[in-house]
């Protein structure tokens, strides 16, 4: 089992930059594919990025693409999500989520959660 303890979010200006972190428990975080996802008021939650067990592979949402880049370090047990040129509409809450076999674009391939990271931009 894998605790998600993502840390980081906060209020910024549009254009401005965020980096969260999610921070797993356990010896065997090595062993899971990782993803983000946000979900912003009133719309359903959607995929952000997502990260090989290794970190050699990474995928991202259209609408991210060129402005977030996910990374781990699995030696910290941790996996980041850096968002650049922020925009409002990248408002919402951020939530990572780990994958025991593979990290898809669904959530419903995911099989722990972390509690979420509120992530605001002003315009």
């Amino acid at each position: 089992q894998v605790q998600l303890v993502e840390s980081g979010g906060g209020l910024v200006q549009a254009g401005g930059s965020l980096r969260l972190s999610c921070a797993a428990s356990g010896r065997t975080f090595s062993s899971y594919a990782m993803g983000w996802f946000r979900q912003a008021p009133g719309k359903e939650r959607e995929f952000v990025a997502r990260i090989s067990r290794s970190g050699g592979g990474t995928s991202y949402a259209d609408s991210v693409k060129g402005r977030f880049t996910i990374s781990r370090d699995n030696a910290k047990n941790t996996v980041y999500l850096q968002l650049n040129s922020l925009k409002p509409e990248d408002t919402a809450v951020y939530y990572c989520a780990a994958a025991g076999l593979v990290a898809g674009l669904e959530a419903k391939t995911y099989n722990y959660w972390g509690q979420g990271t509120q992530v605001t931009v002003s315009s």
